[in-house]
This record gives structure tokens, sequence and C-alpha cells, in this order.
């Protein structure tokens, strides 16, 4: 099982702080000196910073996040869904579990497993306030290379029909 850790505000140690540009100057490169004349430099190589790419987890908790808090709408969801997640997801944001008064739910932690090559179990814990809540949800990559949440659940197990046995 992977674990992703607390979140807290990310610092980019190799970023710059901002510069000004000149329009005026394509690539921005400085004014030349009149006394100077016309002279040519190399230019120089300049280093891009790989951002980091956030993880399926990470977006697909976000997004489910803004549905159950009632931010965003159900059917924001509907292209990154696939089977009947949709329909669990319309069921738990109908009941607006995550929706408080003046307090924003905000994901502490997000962890996940592959049982299978194109197949992710992540589990995020959600505090609003001063109470913590537990969601889950299966992620699957489609044919066209696309992550799709099949399975939601949120703080203990799916409503359903009820069994006799």
């Amino acid at each position: 099982m992977n674990k992703v850790m607390t979140r807290t505000v990310q610092r980019h140690p190799a970023s710059r702080p901002p510069t000004r540009h000149d329009t005026r100057r394509p690539g921005g490169s400085p004014p030349r000196s009149p006394a100077a004349g016309p002279t040519r430099t190399a230019p120089s190589p300049t280093r891009h910073a790989a951002v980091p790419q956030p993880r399926p987890t990470d977006l697909f908790a976000d997004r489910l996040l803004l549905v159950l808090s009632g931010r965003r709408p159900v059917h924001a969801m509907l292209r990154h869904t696939a089977g009947p997640a949709y329909d669990e997801l319309a069921h738990l944001a109908e009941h607006g579990p995550l929706r408080a008064r003046g307090l924003r739910p905000v994901i502490r932690d997000i962890g996940y497993c592959e049982p299978r090559p194109g197949a992710i179990e992540a589990f995020v814990r959600i505090a609003t306030g001063d109470r913590l809540r537990a969601m889950a949800f299966r992620l699957e990559l489609g044919r066209d290379h696309r992550w799709r949440c099949t399975a939601v659940e949120l703080g203990g197990a799916r409503p359903g029909p009820s069994r006799q046995d």
C-alpha cells in the first residue's frame, strides 16, 4: 500500500521570484547598449523546473470532495465515472454528507494500492472542523488511457438493497 502523507503547502525550492518581462523584446532579452553596437551572443540555456504531475488519486479525491460538499454539481463527474459509480455518487451527494455551515471539508490523507495494473483503490481522510470522515474509491484505466471512477463509498458500507438470507 502506498500512502501519500498529509497535505501541506508545497514550496518549490527551484522556483525563482517573478521577474518583469519586457513585451517589446522577444524572449525577454536585455536591452542593447547603443555604444556597443550590434553584437551576437549565444543564447543561454534556460532551466525548466519539472513540475510534478498530480496523481490520479489526488485529482479524483479533489473532484469527489467538491461534489460531496456541494461546491460542484454531480453531473461534473459524469465523464469521469463508469458503471454504477455515478449513481452511487448521485445518491451520496443527494444527502450532502460533507456539507457543513461555514466549514469547508479538507483532505488530510490519501492512500492507495494497485491490486492489478490499470486499477487503483484509494482511501481519503476528510476533516470538517474537528470531525473526521473516510472516503474510498476505485479508479480504472480505460482503453482511451483515461482514469475513471468505478466505485465510491463514504464512511461505511455502500447503501444498497437489503439481502435476505
